[in-house]
C-alpha cells in the first residue's frame, strides 16, 4: 500500500533547514518525488542524498542554483532514467523515472514562464516536447505515477483569482488546453482531483500579500498517473501544519501492492 509524496522544495538546503528532511522520517513514505533542489552534487550532503535509509536519485541542473528533480525510495529501482531525451530541458535537471517492477514513479519539474515571454515561450516548447513522450509512457503498458510541479492550474476551481489570471502564465488557455489532452487524449488521471473536488485545495502561495495566510492559492502540484493504479488511490491531503517552501506537499496513498 504505497504512499507517494510529491514536494516543490524551492531549494533543497533552505527545506532542510526549516524541518522537511525530519518531516519526511515521519512520513512512512515509499517514494518522495522532489522538485527544484537549486543545488548540484557537491552540495548534496549524506542527508540530502540518502536521508533515513532512502535511496535517492536525481537530475541536476547545469545551472548552479537552478531547477532539479529527484526520487527517495525504500527499496533500490531496477532502473533510473535521468532525463526525457530533450538536450534543452535535460540541461535543467527537470526529469527523473524510476522503475519497481511494474511501477515507474516519476519526478518532473515543468517550466515557469511567469519570469517573462522568453520562458513562456521555453514552456511552451517543453509541452510540444513533453506530450508524445507521455504517450511513450502510455504505450509501455506500465503503471506510472508522474508527480511533480506542473506550473498549470487545469480549471477555475484549482486557484483562488482565476478571474485576474486569465492572461496569466500557470492559467493560460493554451497551458490549461494542453493539460486537457493529457487526460482527454493520452489518457492518465489527475489523481488528486479523483478524490478530492473541493475548492481552496491549493499546494503553492505567492510570498506576496500574505497570500498563505489568506489562502489565495495555485494547485499546480500534481500526482498524474495510468488508470491502473490512479483507481487504486484512496487517501490525498495537503500538508500544511508545517512550511518548508512556497508550496505544500501532496500526499496520496495507493493500495498498489510493488
Amino acid at each position: 500500500m504505497p504512499k507517494i509524496i510529491s514536494a516543490n522544495l524551492n531549494g533543497i538546503r533552505s527545506a532542510a533547514k526549516k524541518g522537511f528532511f525530519n518531516w519526511m522520517g515521519t512520513q512512512t513514505a515509499d517514494f518522495i518525488c522532489v522538485q527544484e533542489l537549486k543545488a548540484q552534487l557537491p552540495d548534496m550532503t549524506p542527508e540530502f542524498l540518502n536521508p533515513h535509509g532512502y535511496h535517492g536519485h536525481f537530475h541536476y541542473a547545469e545551472k548552479k542554483g537552478y531547477s532539479g528533480t529527484g526520487v527517495y525510495s525504500k527499496v533500490e529501482p531496477d532502473a533510473v532514467h535521468i532525463g526525457f531525451g530533450s538536450p534543452e530541458f535535460d540541461a535543467e535537471g527537470r526529469y527523473v523515472r524510476c522503475d519497481f517492477g511494474n511501477l515507474s514513479v516519476i519526478s518532473v519539474y515543468c517550466p515557469s514562464g511567469s519570469s517573462g515571454p522568453e520562458r513562456q515561450e521555453a514552456k511552451f516548447r517543453f509541452m510540444e516536447l513533453f506530450l508524445p513522450h507521455l504517450l511513450e509512457l502510455k504505450a509501455l503498458g506500465r503503471e506510472v505515477v508522474i508527480c511533480g510541479d506542473w506550473n498549470i492550474a487545469h480549471h477555475e476551481i484549482d486557484l483562488k483569482n482565476w478571474k485576474g489570471n486569465k492572461k496569466n502564465s500557470g492559467f493560460l488557455p493554451e497551458e490549461r488546453a494542453w493539460l486537457t489532452r493529457v487526460f482527454d487524449e493520452v489518457g492518465f488521471v489527475d489523481v488528486h482531483r479523483g478524490l478530492d473536488k473541493r475548492e481552496d485545495q491549493y499546494t503553492w502561495w505567492s510570498n506576496r500579500g500574505q497570500a498563505y495566510a489568506k489562502n489565495v492559492g495555485w494547485r499546480i502540484d500534481y500526482h498524474v498517473a495510468t488508470p491502473g493504479i490512479a483507481a487504486q488511490a484512496h487517501t490525498v491531503s495537503v500538508y500544511k501544519d508545517e512550511r518548508f517552501s512556497d508550496h505544500a506537499p501532496l500526499i496520496i496513498d495507493y493500495t498498489l501492492k510493488v
